[in-house]
């Protein structure tokens, strides 16, 4: 068994059919995920991933019907149907059945899906800069971890991939840098660590949120501002965090190697620290 996915109220193994073809989800990506991680005995924030699938549904005008409570219990019940030592993705998810063109909200339904993914080892990641960019509020439902943002995302990813490296900078619609097409970045500059600030183009991440409040409690200084492309190409070092990798070093950043930086293994350390207390 390496899935089970839970839907109206049982756990079936495998990948079952959940959206028909008259779906508005299927027809329309009325769809909004989560995505947490269990792995070593531990869910890291997992409570914070439930919460933000019922801010995400809401957003996208869902009526989620399963509190985010339940979602938490739900979950654990799931991980516990696995070895103890089973490294996990856990994915949530609401969408509408019904609605011409706007869902509607009361034929919203839900399901989560539980698998194993092993996380990836902190081996360092090659980024480019993407001719793709992250869309406006009013471009998108950037407000919610909607489906429908990932394609461009994957657009982000192929480019990279075909350039030769493992992942895109992606910039928002004012030419700054937003974050990676799979993750949120970070830069350090002279023992300083530096982030984009959440401007409504990307996902203020969950895993991000933790970072950088493991750094400051660290007594390390982390600015949220404005970051542009001449500030990666200038930085010390660079790292990644995210929910499927959780912190991973940058290691090249166009034709420029990096090595994995002081400011990056202590957020790692610190990371897995919190996790497992």
């Amino acid at each position: 068994m390496d899935a089970l996915t839970y839907i109206d109220g049982e756990w079936l193994e495998g990948n079952p059919p959940l959206l028909g073809s008259r779906t508005h989800a299927t027809w329309l990506s009325s769809i909004i995920f989560d995505g947490a991680r269990a792995f070593e005995g531990v869910a890291p924030d997992l409570d914070r991933h439930c919460e933000r699938a019922i801010r995400s549904a809401n957003a996208f005008g869902l009526l989620p019907k399963v509190a985010a409570e339940k979602i938490y219990e739900l979950a654990w019940e799931g991980i516990k149907k696995f070895p103890a030592d089973a490294e996990l993705y856990i994915r949530p998810m609401f969408w509408a059945e019904e609605g011409w063109v706007d869902p509607d909200p009361e034929s919203t339904r839900f399901a989560m899906v539980v698998y194993v993914s092993p996380l990836p080892a902190p081996t360092g990641l090659a980024v480019c800069l993407s001719s793709r960019r992250r869309p406006a509020p009013d471009m998108a439902p950037t407000d919610a971890k909607a489906s429908c943002l990932y394609p461009n995302a994957s657009r982000a990813l192929r480019e990279a991939t075909q350039k030769g490296f493992d992942n895109a900078v992606l910039r928002d619609p004012l030419n700054n840098v937003a974050e990676l097409a799979t993750a949120n970045l970070f830069l350090a500059k002279d023992g300083v660590v530096h982030t984009p600030v959440p401007n409504g183009t990307f996902l203020n991440g969950v895993t991000r949120q933790r970072v950088i409040s493991l750094l400051r409690e660290d007594n390390i200084e982390v600015q949220e501002r404005t970051v542009t492309v001449a500030d990666l190409e200038n930085a010390d070092e660079m790292f990644a965090s995210g929910n499927h990798a959780k912190v991973q070093p940058i290691i090249r950043y166009e034709n420029r190697d990096m090595q994995a930086g002081a400011n990056y293994k202590r957020a790692r350390e610190l990371y897995w620290e919190f996790a497992h207390r």
